[in-house]
């Protein structure tokens, strides 16, 4: 894993949200082609986390996507994701009793703060969690250098935490090692909000990295992610194979896997 990191871009950050526009405009035109291309879902529980800021609204139409596809998709349900440790405990709790539930591990799909979420939970509810799927995750952070300054400010505003503290609490895989679960990392260097670097895992038999070409805020709205999505909730984790790409993982976005 690169272990230099730089701070986004301004020009990126200008530029995040007329990009997410497109990303939006994109999925319109390319959602029937997504479904034509996806194989049927098994059936696995997936529960969606949003975003620093975001709430369910935000992470709609991916779950609409897998739930038609055939998996029961749930929402986070805990309203605006503000970043403070109580949410990680009440999301446990959740998760916990979804998996008693369904009788069966859950595949957790967490966008930038939500992914952070994610691996901390995959950490302390190792048999309830089948896989982790993150979108412009930071789990690699370090410092508040790492994120689009004004982001930064407001996180530790919101959350009462400063990043060296969220760091501190959710456990990065190089003090606690690899989670126990495959997972996938999907990320830009074009991201406007976060850098990228601390956005990868460090490649494994059970852990990959995925490019995209697109915004932060848009990534559970990019076409391309949507593709990876549905490919890689199919994996059986005790069979476990990484993304392969193809043409059409490439005109939706998709740049590298590795």
């Amino acid at each position: 894993m690169q272990s230099a990191t730089r701070r986004p871009s301004g020009l990126l950050a200008a530029v995040e949200f007329p990009r997410v526009a497109m990303e939006v405009g994109a999925l319109s035109v390319t959602w029937p082609a997504l479904f034509a291309t996806a194989k049927k879902g098994n059936g696995q529980p997936v529960i969606v986390l949003p975003g620093f800021l975001g709430a369910d609204d935000s992470t709609l139409a991916l779950r609409r996507f897998l739930t038609r596809l055939g998996y029961p998709a749930q929402p986070w349900l805990l309203s605006r994701n503000h970043g403070h440790p109580e949410l990680i405990e009440r999301f446990g709790r959740r998760l916990y009793r979804l998996f008693k539930v369904y009788d069966r591990p859950i595949t957790l799909i967490g966008q930038s703060l939500g992914g952070v979420f994610a691996h901390e939970l995959a950490r302390e509810f190792p048999d309830a969690v089948r896989a982790v799927i993150t979108l412009g995750s930071p789990f690699a952070a370090e410092s508040r250098g790492d994120t689009n300054p004004l982001v930064a400010r407001l996180f530790e505003e919101l959350s009462g935490l400063s990043v060296e503290e969220m760091r501190e609490m959710a456990k990065s895989e190089a003090e606690s090692g690899p989670l126990p679960q495959p997972s996938t990392a999907i990320y830009s260097k074009t991201d406007g909000v976060v850098s990228w670097q601390t956005c990868i895992s460090e490649p494994s038999d059970t852990a990959e990295n995925i490019e995209i070409l697109g915004s932060h805020t848009g990534m559970a709205m990019h076409p391309g992610v949507l593709h990876v999505v549905a490919d890689r909730l199919l994996e059986d984790p005790d069979d476990w194979h990484k993304f392969e790409m193809t043409p059409c993982a490439r005109m939706l976005g998709v740049v590298r896997t590795h």
